[in-house]
């Protein structure tokens, strides 16, 4: 008697504790949901970055916004080799060449926002977070101010470069300087035209 007694308080408890969780999720899957706004630039879901105070991206010019010349025009996923635009692009592109093309970074559906590899988009401002995802150890030094350029305050806002602000996005590398040629010796330059024994010694005379 006793273990039917039990039996059925803990039948009851379950069925009790299933009523409540269905009911709980039926009134949740009721609830309104917030509209969703595809075109709402979002912020990257796979890490946490703060966004940095920096100057505009340097666009060339007359080229920014992208969709003044492609919202109008048909997406072409196709890789190849540009020939009518962008021809410039095309022949000095050397940034992983062989596994990247345009639309691994620029989004296809809006050309004036960049996109990540996990699908989010970011804007030019924010175009870190798309270099960071494959050089991150140069992404973590520059956001502790040892790599690139940042200005400021030591203790307060600071205003951090784009990687773009000195590299080229689409060939990274730095190109190869000529050096100058070595400053002439000041002393070289002025008495250039004198003679050795014309050129002034020591005023005070031979100091032993």
């Amino acid at each position: 008697m006793h273990s039917l007694t039990k039996f059925i308080t803990l039948l009851i408890f379950a069925l009790l504790v299933s009523f409540l969780a269905f009911s709980s999720h039926a009134i949740s899957s009721d609830l309104p949901k917030p509209p969703q706004d595809n075109n709402t630039v979002k912020t990257p879901k796979n890490y946490e970055t703060p966004k940095y105070f920096v100057p505009p991206p340097p666009f060339s010019e007359d080229i920014f916004p992208c969709s003044d010349c492609h919202e109008d025009m048909d997406v072409n996923h196709r890789r190849r080799i540009l020939a009518d635009e962008h021809v410039e692009i095309s022949e000095l592109f050397n940034h992983a060449s062989e596994q990247r093309w345009c639309l691994d970074c620029h989004n296809p559906e809006d050309r004036d926002v960049l996109r990540l590899a996990n699908g989010d988009l970011v804007p030019f401002e924010e175009s870190y977070n798309l270099c960071g995802q494959c050089h991150g150890t140069i992404f973590r030094d520059w956001k502790a101010g040892i790599h690139g350029k940042r200005t400021g305050e030591w203790n307060g806002k600071k205003q951090y470069r784009l990687c773009v602000h000195c590299h080229n996005p689409h060939s990274p590398k730095f190109k190869p300087i000529k050096p100058m040629p070595p400053p002439d010796n000041p002393l070289e330059i002025k008495y250039k035209k004198l003679s050795d024994d014309e050129i002034p010694r020591n005023p005070l005379g031979n100091i032993q």
